[in-house]
């Protein structure tokens, strides 16, 4: 498979845009997580199905709507996309942006070692070196803080587990992705309704930009994912595998420069260590993909 122009261009635009979500995010410190959280759901749906009826791709959700299987299998993925938005809002409106880059830093590592856990897929000498490089630097933040790196490790565990299950979803993602918004929907905008009834909602209760922000909400969650699930077919496993480093590092770099995050001892050891192990991790995946190419 040779990677695609198009499918590179999808790819990259959906980095790019996770990579600014947290100075989107900041703005809307003000608002409470749980009801940012929902209107990235209820502004979602409009959005992707709006792409699904586009690209006439509308047939799968009406099929997917009628199979229970299917329903509780996107329950169970869109349960996991939910707790990892409001950990990820939570984090970047309350200073812990850093955690988070470092935990999506994680997150490729991850993957691997649920792939031997649950798959039984066999580890190479070199992710063998990486997980254990990123073992340790989790090790070194725990001892360091006195705690354990709860917000990087739950980021971690909740995409790592929705990647694993997504993959199980037969069904487009494009489709998937709309089937999950829409059954948090009811939840979302149940949650956005009794804020307003009792008058603790920011939406139509603050200024007009806090308004135009949170139905902002559903362009800035439905579209990069969209982006990248298509994105993601069109391009090489080793490309995809290199490209994912660039959210977390514009998310880093706006932490320090934009957001003036401090950086403790801790984090200036586990860092460089995290970054080690990206280096070995990726030079291992792009050797083995160029014997399977030759």
């Amino acid at each position: 498979m040779q990677d695609s122009p198009r499918g590179f261009v999808y790819a990259l635009s959906a980095y790019f845009l996770w990579g600014f979500l947290p100075v989107y995010l900041k703005t809307l410190s003000h608002v409470g997580t749980v009801e940012v959280l929902a209107h990235r759901v209820i502004w979602s749906v409009p959005v992707a199905l709006a792409v699904l009826i586009v690209l006439k791709r509308t047939d799968a959700l009406r099929a997917a709507l009628k199979s229970p299987r299917m329903i509780g299998m996107a329950a169970v993925t869109a349960t996991l996309i939910t707790v990892n938005w409001g950990i990820y809002v939570w984090a970047i409106q309350n200073g812990y942006t850093l955690d988070a880059a470092l935990g999506y830093y994680i997150n490729p590592l991850f993957s691997v070692f649920l792939g031997w856990l649950l798959l039984g897929e066999r580890l190479t000498g070199a992710q063998k070196v990486a997980i254990g490089l990123a073992a340790l630097a989790v090790a070194i933040l725990a001892w360091e803080s006195g705690r354990i790196p709860l917000i990087s490790l739950s980021l971690t565990a909740t995409w790592g587990l929705y990647a694993y299950f997504k993959k199980s979803l037969p069904i487009g993602p494009n489709q998937g992705f709309t089937l999950e918004v829409m059954l948090l929907f009811p939840f979302a905008l149940g949650y956005a309704i009794w804020l307003g009834v009792t008058g603790q909602g920011s939406f139509l209760n603050s200024d007009v930009t806090t308004d135009l922000l949170l139905v902002g909400c559903g362009l800035v969650t439905a579209v990069p994912l969209m982006l990248y699930a298509n994105g993601a077919k069109l391009l090489r496993l080793s490309t995809i595998g290199i490209m994912q480093y660039i959210a977390p590092t514009m998310i880093f770099l706006t932490a320090i420069i934009a957001f003036d995050e401090p950086i403790d001892r801790a984090k200036m050891i586990a860092f460089p260590i995290i970054w080690t192990a990206l280096i070995v991790y990726t030079g291992s995946m792009i050797v083995t993909a160029r014997r399977a190419r030759g």
